[in-house]
C-alpha cells in the first residue's frame, strides 16, 4: 500500500531479488523452504475467459474467429478503460519490465509490461524471454489486478478485463491476479499477428533429439503435453507456445508454467527440481506452515496449482529456443471413455481432423453433477486462444504436412480397458516407451490394424510395452461393449466437426469416424 504522502516509484527491470523482497514487504507472498516464492491469487485461481476481449477494429473483424471465445467490445470501451488503467498505475508503485517473445529473431515481438505487482513482473519475467531486440516491434502490457471495471460503464462483463488491442498490440488486465492471463493474452496476440507472416502458432511443447530431429507435442491440460515434452533424453525447445515458420520451429517463451497437482520427485523429477529454484513462482500451491515445504498434493485451493520457472532451471534445454522442422507430431489426449488405442499413426486427413477437433475428456467427479466421462473438444488444442477460425490454423498444419516429412501420432494417455471407474489409466511409463518408439521410428516397420469405428492405424507391437493393450478392444475383453462406446464417442465427434467443418480444408472432413 503506498502512502498517501510518498510519490509512487517506478522499478524498471528488476533483479527477481527486488521482487521477491517487494511482495514479502507487501505480504503478497512468503518464500518456500528452497527459495520459491509462493503467492495466492485469491478468488481467480483460473482464466476467466468470459471477461477476454477483442477490440473491434474495420480493418481485422473480418478475419476474428468472433464468439464465445472472442467477444467483440467497442474501441471507446477500450479508451475509456486505458484512461482508468493509466491514471490507476500512476498512482501506485510499479514494475516495468522489458522481454521478448519468439526465439527465431526475425518473428521476434518486445514486450513491455508494466504492472502494479512486483510478483506478477517477476513471473512474466520468467516466462518471457530475456533479451531486448532493438528492431523488433513491441507488445504493450498494462496490468492492475486490483483495479476493478464498473461492467454498466465500462462494457464489460464483470469487473475482471482482459482486453486485447490487436491493432495498437496493446493489452488491457485487470481485477484478477491469476498470472496466467498475462502469458495467455500474449498468446492469443500472437496466433492472430503471426499467420499474417507465414507461421504457424502452435499450443504445444517440442523438444528435439540429438540428431536435430524435433517432436511437437498437442495436448490439452491434464494429457501429459509439459509431462511427455520434459525429456532427460531430449533437450527441450519449450513445453507450451510455439510458432512453426517456413524454416522450422521456435519457442515463443523463455519458461515455463507447469502444473503442479501431485507432482513428486520420483513421476516428474526435471519439473519437480525446478520448484525448487530461488526465483520460481509457485501459484496457489500449499505451503505447510512449518516446514515451509511446498504441498502439491493438496489441492484445496485448487486443483490449477502452478509454478512459472525460466527454461535455465531444467537440467536438458535448448540454448536456442529453435529447431528443423518437426519429423514426428504427437496429439495427447486423455479419453476417459477408454475408447482410443493407446497409439495410432493418422493420415494427414486424420492429422487435421484430430487437429482441429482437439479432443479430450473429463472424468466423473471433477464437476458436480459430472457421473460419467464427458467429452471436450478445443479446436487446435487450444480453443480460448485462437483469433482466427480454427480452419485458417488448420491450413496451416496442412500445408507444413505436404511440405515436410512429418508423421502424426495420436496417443491416448487416458483409460484403457474401459472406461474410467471400470478401466485403468494408462500407465505413464507406457506412454513414454510408445512415444519413444513413435519418435526413433521404431514402429515404421511393424505390422498395423484398423480400428472399425474411427479408421485408426494401430501397431500390433510396440518395444516395451504389452501387446495387449495395443487395440483397446483387446484390452477391454469386450469388443461389443467396447463398440457400443466407440460408437457413442464417433457421434460426439461428428456433432463437434459440425460447426467446424464449412471452413476447414476439404481433406479435414474426409479424417473423422467411419461411415456407420
Amino acid at each position: 500500500m503506498i502512502h498517501p504522502t510518498m510519490t509512487p516509484q517506478v522499478v524498471v527491470d528488476a533483479a527477481p531479488a527486488v521482487l521477491i523482497e517487494a511482495t514479502i514487504a507487501r505480504h503478497e507472498g512468503q518464500l518456500s523452504a528452497n527459495g520459491a516464492l509462493v503467492v495466492n491469487t485469491g478468488i481467480y485461481t483460473g482464466r476467466s475467459p468470459a471477461d477476454r476481449f477483442i477490440v473491434a477494429d474495420s480493418a481485422i473483424n473480418d478475419q476474428i474467429w468472433w464468439g464465445d471465445v472472442n467477444r467483440p467490445i467497442d474501441a471507446h470501451y477500450f479508451d475509456q478503460l486505458l484512461q482508468q488503467v493509466q491514471t490507476h498505475l500512476a498512482a501506485h508503485d510499479t514494475y516495468v519490465l522489458h522481454a521478448s517473445v519468439n526465439a527465431d529473431a526475425p518473428y521476434a515481438y518486445n514486450v513491455q509490461l508494466t504492472s502494479e505487482s512486483p510478483w506478477h513482473t517477476l513471473f512474466a519475467q520468467n516466462l518471457f524471454r530475456r533479451e531486448w531486440q532493438a528492431d523488433a516491434p513491441t507488445i504493450t502490457i498494462l496490468h492492475a489486478p486490483t483495479l476493478l471495471a464498473d461492467p454498466a460503464h465500462d462494457g464489460t462483463h464483470s469487473s475482471t478485463f482482459i482486453i486485447l488491442n490487436i491493432v495498437q498490440r496493446t493489452i488491457l488486465i485487470g481485477g484478477t491476479a491469476y498470472a496466467g492471463e498475462i502469458k495467455k493474452a500474449v498468446f492469443s496476440l500472437l496466433n492472430y499477428l503471426l499467420p499474417q507472416r507465414d507461421v504457424m502458432p502452435m499450443h504445444a511443447g517440442v523438444n528435439v533429439g540429438s540428431d536435430g530431429k524435433a517432436a511437437v507435442f498437442f495436448g490439452l491440460s491434464g494429457t501429459g503435453k509439459t509431462t511427455l515434452s520434459t525429456d532427460p533424453q531430449r533437450p527441450m525447445i519449450g513445453d507450451d507456445e510455439h510458432g512453426w515458420s517456413t524454416t522450422g520451429v521456435f519457442n515463443f517463451e523463455g519458461g515455463c508454467y507447469a502444473k503442479t497437482i501431485k507432482l513428486s520427485a520420483t513421476g516428474e523429477p526435471e519439473i519437480y527440481q525446478a520448484t525448487q529454484h530461488f526465483a520460481t513462482v509457485l501459484e496457489n500451491v500449499v505451503l505447510d506452515p512449518v516446514t515451509h515445504l511446498p504441498d502439491f498434493d493438496d489441492s484445496h485451493l485448487t486443483e490449477n496449482g502452478r509454478a512459472a520457472y525460466p527454461l535455465e532451471f531444467l537440467a536438458n534445454v535448448s540454448a536456442t529456443g529453435v529447431s528443423d522442422h518437426p519429423t514426428t507430431i504427437i496429439m495427447l489426449t486423455a479419453d476417459a471413455f477408454g475408447v482410443l488405442p493407446p497409439i495410432s499413426r493418422l493420415t494427414t486427413a486424420q492429422a487435421m481432423y484430430h487437429f482441429l477437433s482437439g479432443y479430450t475428456a473429463k472424468v466423473a467427479g471433477t464437476e458436480r453433477g459430472v457421473k460419467e466421462p464427458t467429452a471436450t473438444f478445443s479446436a487446435c488444442f487450444g480453443a480460448p486462444f485462437m483469433v482466427l477460425h480454427p480452419g485458417r490454423y488448420a491450413q496451416l498444419l496442412q500445408e507444413r504436412l505436404h511440405a515436410h516429412n512429418v508423421t502424426v501420432w495420436l496417443v491416448n494417455t487416458g483409460w484403457s480397458g474401459g472406461a474410467y471407474g471400470v478401466g485403468t489409466r494408462m500407465s505413464l511409463a507406457y506412454t513414454r516407451a510408445m512415444v519413444t518408439a513413435a519418435i526413433n521410428g521404431d514402429l515404421d516397420a511393424v505390422t498395423y490394424t484398423t480400428d472399425p469405428v474411427f479408421g485408426l492405424a494401430m501397431p500390433q507391437t510396440c518395444p516395451n510395452v504389452p501387446s495387449a493393450i495395443l487395440d483397446p478392444r483387446v484390452a477391454w475383453g469386450d469388443s461389443a461393449a467396447w463398440q457400443q462406446a466407440a460408437l457413442g464417442l464417433a457421434t460426439r465427434f461428428r456433432s463437434n466437426f459440425a460447426h467446424l467443418a464449412h471452413e476447414a480444408p476439404a481433406d479435414a472432413r474426409l479424417g473423422g469416424p467411419l461411415p456407420i
